[in-house]
């Protein structure tokens, strides 16, 4: 075991919030914070608690907000040029602030101090000396956030160096190397980070990448192995740009792969639900194949691959993916092999083996299916009522006679839809007719208008996505389409599928399916 621990720095509620499209309210940002809290973060930083009212409204509303062992931080920068620290509006924001620690970003580069600060390197340096200075005498935590500092080093080593040594001298405890551009490999972080450790024996030497070369995760890592004792990054790696070092791959990595404590088993499997948790705050999404958290970070759609992790999962898993708050998936597919079909019906609690006759019925079907268009691998579904028909076939909720619908254009340029529709449930035949803002909602509140009364729980069951695309796209409006639907009950959300040459009919199959699998989850709870 190492002796010394990684602190881990969250970024997410400043740097975080810089990715385009990203935005949070107050009360989203204290829902974060404590999330990130429980996660085991060390760190939150917060942002700057006067740029705007809702930054102020923040940190007075965490006054009042206890973490349980996370401590938050207030952001800001040195000192403004010409302004003594103790006269800098910023600065004196962040030494009255409740936080016992604060980070202040300061200039590195030569080309930054030139072109955009238009300060000398002297005065530069007396800037980082005086702010840092006067925060650790008004009784803060000070941490020096060295801007562009791996380009500052490719430019001036000893200059970059000196910057950083003046922060620590000042009284900061941690000095952090930023790679404001992304731009830095591998090998020359790990080269700089272990002279710049060496040189500040005494110092916490953090550091906070950008993902603008795709290596911000390994950057982050090779710092960690050569002395870095702290982390910045954010939650799914959201950030200006490419993004930030992404904390649900470098937490992981640490833990599991590196030998490093900085979060307790417990906390760790609070990662995926944590990365989704504030994804959804935030109106984003976790990308389907984002390592450890992503829905398909643990999918096997080969049956090869199935095959074997049905035998050993480390064969095709890295880590256990319950240690991550994750799970196995087995994905079906026209690459699926007896291996799925058998996993699959032992999920829905039916008993098959291998060598079952009936396996090989399902496989050849499934197969035939997809080659016609269909795509089982997005609708768990309609698969489920395919493999029920084959090993355990029961009565359908209700049997269509038929339906009609109605498009009418009219002169006053409104169009109105109309759907008529006749089933049969237990004996009885029913008609209903309802209208929608098109064919498929039409259909959608006919069906369910005629048969709610026989099925109470279907009111608790909602389209909530509804796509079309085009097989085959030569062939004009005669193509080929694929509908895809998903339903949720409240509880658990499930697709299904529709292929016709008519987009009605695609539709009204994958509607059928929606609801048939809908009652069947409902009349088995």
């Amino acid at each position: 075991m190492h002796d010394q621990r990684v602190q881990l720095y969250d970024t997410t509620l400043r740097d975080g919030m810089q990715q385009e499209g990203m935005s949070v309210s107050v009360d989203e940002k204290v829902r974060i914070a404590h999330k990130l809290d429980e996660l085991g973060i060390d760190f939150i930083e917060g942002g700057f608690p006067a740029s705007n009212p809702k930054e102020t409204e923040f940190f007075r509303r965490m006054q009042d907000e206890p973490l349980a062992s996370a401590e938050l931080v207030a952001f800001g920068m040195t000192r403004r040029r010409g302004v003594a620290a103790e006269e800098d509006e910023n600065l004196c924001v962040l030494a009255d602030v409740f936080t016992p620690s604060v980070a202040i970003v300061g200039k590195t580069w030569g080309l930054h101090l030139a072109k955009v600060l238009c300060v000398s390197r002297d005065e530069n340096l007396h800037m980082i000396d005086e702010s840092v200075r006067y925060l650790a005498g008004r009784g803060k935590q000070v941490m020096y956030d060295a801007e562009h500092f791996f380009d500052a080093w490719r430019d001036d080593p000893g200059y970059a160096l000196q910057c950083v040594s003046t922060a620590a001298a000042a009284g900061a405890t941690v000095v952090c190397l930023c790679d404001t551009n992304g731009a830095s490999l591998p090998p020359f972080v790990a080269d700089v980070v272990g002279e710049v450790t060496a040189a500040l024996p005494q110092t916490i030497v953090s550091v906070h990448i950008h993902n603008d070369s795709d290596c911000a995760v390994a950057d982050t890592l090779v710092a960690v192995e050569a002395g870095a004792r702290q982390v910045q990054g954010t939650i799914n790696g959201y950030g200006e740009r490419c993004g930030n070092a992404n904390l649900c791959s470098i937490i992981p990595a640490l833990k599991l792969k590196m030998g490093r404590d900085v979060v307790s088993d417990e906390q760790l499997a609070r990662l995926t639900e944590t990365a989704h948790f504030v994804a959804e705050v935030a109106n984003a999404t976790v990308q389907a194949h984002a390592p450890y958290v992503g829905r398909s970070a643990f999918a096997h759609k080969g049956g090869l691959h199935i095959a074997a992790v049905e035998r050993a999962p480390q064969t095709f898993e890295h880590v256990d993916p319950a240690a991550v708050g994750n799970e196995q998936r087995i994905v079906v597919s026209e690459l699926s092999g007896k291996g799925t079909v058998v996993r699959k019906a032992q999920e829905m609690g039916l008993r098959i083996e291998a060598d079952d006759v009936r396996v090989a019925s399902v496989l050849k079907r499934l197969k035939d299916r997809e080659h016609a268009g269909y795509h089982y691998e997005a609708a768990d579904a309609s698969f489920d009522l395919l493999l029920r028909h084959e090993l355990a076939p029961h009565a359908p909720f209700f049997r269509l006679e038929s339906f009609r619908v109605i498009v009418e254009k009219r002169e006053d340029g409104h169009t109105v839809v109309e759907a008529t529709i006749k089933v049969h449930v237990n004996g009885d035949r029913l008609i209903s007719t309802a209208e929608g803002n098109g064919p498929v909602n039409a259909l959608d509140n006919a069906l369910r208008q005629a048969i709610v009364g026989k099925y109470p729980h279907l009111s608790d069951i909602e389209l909530v996505n509804y796509k079309v695309r085009i097989l085959d796209e030569s062939k004009g409006t005669g193509a080929v389409t694929r509908v895809l639907l998903d339903a949720s009950d409240g509880e658990e959300s499930w697709g299904s599928i529709g292929v016709s040459e008519n987009v009605v009919e695609a539709s009204w199959e994958a509607l059928v399916d929606s609801i048939e699998f809908g009652l069947l989850r409902g009349h088995q709870g």
